[in-house]
């Protein structure tokens, strides 16, 4: 019995032993990480790990959250990560997602951790429709996104096609046109192929510069009833809050700036927003739930936070933060130059050497013609020395025929004729030898001068055979290779000489010292781009005309969604959501 229950006590020792953590895993916009936590952790303690897991340092935007029943919640950083109600099957379930969303994004976000996960947190909303986003805007943010993903447009990389297995544009959009996914990527491509020469960093700063202007970014809404129980939307954003009616997302029917607001308190269930403005009047509310009520208020307070510590001096870990930032900044410009030059040096050398190449080939072309041309005059010269042997040889045969003739010609003479008839056949005969006499003299001439002739034939033919060859030794010695080098080349069709020249550029030579004065000039250009980006905002509006006025033929009016027919509205009359917080405000 008593070792019964020894063995029991030891059970439920090892079990506390074995309890000490409990696993979580948090969804981050990348990736899912895993983590054993201590019973003892509080929020905060679990915050700071995945912020170090992902090297991130301006937490002040993020938080845990994680669903509960019908609704959601963010972990408290001062509270048990077990005290809070939700549910405890391990692993614990949190998404490490942007809770707070900055006014301007290029002035707060310094990070690029932090804006990469801005950027993909941003797209999966623009996506899935939680921010509505019009179908121009949708097909230049594609186009941001994809070059995020696969940099510069390269025709002959990114071929018809490549988009094919990509999430680009809500189903909203690409249910409102009738346009095939092919045309679609045609849009998209033409805007993708005009952001040449950015990074990765720049090309999802100008996605989140464009989205910011969106009017449902950043909002958090919630269904609230006034006073008088009409039902309304209450919006919490960087801004300030702002009242909808349920049918309209976009706009407003009244905002309260941060600045303008003197006190939020809530008790119960109802809400109150008093103004700074003693005279104007409280604005009551009230929400369906206790724990929506404390997550509003969470939100009120972490915005009008950061909405007054933008207007305050930045602190000193912030503004080494972005000073290490301007420095990295301007270190990824040089070495962006200094790639840029490497590859730029690449491309002439590849085109020299191409241009030796073909040299190579048409000098060696000409060799081989010089070449060929050197033997037919050799075949000629030979051909012609035969001709005239034979015409000599013929000549001298001729020749000899002549002198017998003439032999028989004297010896007719002086044989005596003792009859007439003998002397009239003598007289024929010996006209006869005289004509033939005659007629290979003629012949024997002719020969001869057809000897001659072949004779300076043949001695044109060697003079020819002489400069085919001076050719040939000219267009050899005016081989590239032989002439950087010092040393003949041997002339080959099938491979270029194994000892050309190296295109190898030395980095040496293109190097760069990292000095104070480039520090400088390109900090200035960084501060210079508020300035240039107004200009920008200028093409930026172009664009997006241009590209509806593309699509807009091949709009299906009958599908355009509620939200669709208020932003055409807002559009025509001009408005945007600055325009409207201002208006409102």
């Amino acid at each position: 019995m008593a070792s019964v229950l020894a063995s029991k006590m030891g059970l439920n020792s090892l079990r506390r032993k074995q309890a000490k953590t409990f696993s979580v895993t948090v969804v981050t916009m990348d990736a899912d990480l895993e983590f054993s936590c201590e019973l003892k952790w509080k929020g905060k303690d679990l915050f700071e790990l995945v912020c170090r897991t992902l090297g991130l340092r301006e937490t002040w935007f993020f938080g845990l959250r994680y669903d509960v029943k019908d609704t959601v919640a963010w972990l408290k950083m001062d509270k048990k990560v077990l005290d809070h109600d939700m549910p405890k099957e391990e692993p614990i379930v949190f998404h490490f997602l942007a809770k707070f969303y900055p006014e301007n994004v290029e002035d707060e976000l310094v990070q690029d951790i932090t804006q990469h996960l801005f950027f993909l947190q941003v797209k999966t909303s623009i996506l899935e429709e939680e921010i509505y986003c019009p179908p121009e805007a949708s097909v230049l943010l594609a186009s941001y996104a994809i070059h995020a993903k696969y940099g510069d447009y390269d025709p002959n990389v990114h071929k018809p096609g490549f988009l094919s297995q990509e999430e680009l544009l809500p189903k909203r959009v690409i249910n409102l046109y009738q346009m095939t996914a092919e045309m679609w990527e045609e849009r998209i491509t033409v805007c993708y192929a005009e952001h040449r020469g950015r990074t990765r960093d720049e090309a999802e700063m100008e996605y989140l510069k464009i989205a910011q202007d969106l009017e449902m970014y950043g909002v958090n809404y919630f269904s609230i009833r006034n006073k008088k129980g009409t039902s309304l939307l209450l919006g919490v954003d960087a801004l300030g809050l702002h009242i909808y009616d349920p049918s309209n997302k976009l706009t407003p029917k009244i905002s309260f700036p941060w600045n303008e607001i003197r006190n939020i308190s809530y008790s119960d269930k109802e809400f109150a927003i008093k103004p700074l403005d003693k005279r104007a009047d409280v604005f009551k509310f009230n929400s369906s739930k206790l724990r929506v009520n404390k997550l509003i208020l969470q939100l009120c307070i972490g915005n009008h936070d950061l909405f007054m510590r933008r207007r305050r001096v930045d602190s000193l870990e912030v503004q080494q933060m972005k000073m290490q930032a301007r420095e990295e900044k301007a270190r990824k410009q040089m070495e962006r130059r200094r790639l840029e030059r490497e590859k730029q040096l690449r491309e002439e050398a590849e085109r020299a050497r191409d241009d030796l190449e073909r040299r190579l080939i048409q000098l060696q072309d000409e060799a081989h013609m010089a070449n060929e041309a050197l033997l037919r005059s050799e075949e000629t010269a030979d051909l012609l020395a035969e001709k005239a042997q034979i015409a000599e040889e013929e000549a001298k045969l001729l020749a000899q025929k002549a002198a017998e003739a003439e032999q028989e010609m004297r010896r007719i003479k002086v044989t005596a004729i003792r009859t007439e008839e003998e002397k009239r056949l003598m007289e024929q005969k010996m006209l006869e030898a005289e004509m033939l006499a005659l007629k290979m003299a003629e012949e024997s001439e002719r020969r001869a001068n057809e000897a001659d002739q072949l004779k300076q034939d043949l001695q044109e033919a060697r003079e020819s055979e002489r400069k085919a060859k001076s050719k040939l030794l000219e267009i050899t010695s005016k081989s590239p290779y032989s002439q950087s080098f010092g040393s003949p080349v041997p002339l080959s069709a099938n491979a270029l000489p194994p000892d050309g020249p190296n295109f190898n550029f030395s980095m040496e030579n293109l190097s760069f010292d990292f000095k104070d004065t480039d520090m400088k000039r390109l900090s200035m250009e960084i501060e210079k781009e508020k300035v240039e980006y107004m200009e920008k905002s200028k093409h930026l509006q172009e664009q997006l005309n241009e590209l509806k006025t593309e699509i807009e033929s091949l709009k299906l009016k009958e599908r355009e969604t509620p939200l669709d027919i208020l932003h055409n509205e807002n559009t025509e009359k001009g408005t945007s959501k600055q325009s409207n917080f201002k208006k409102v405000g």
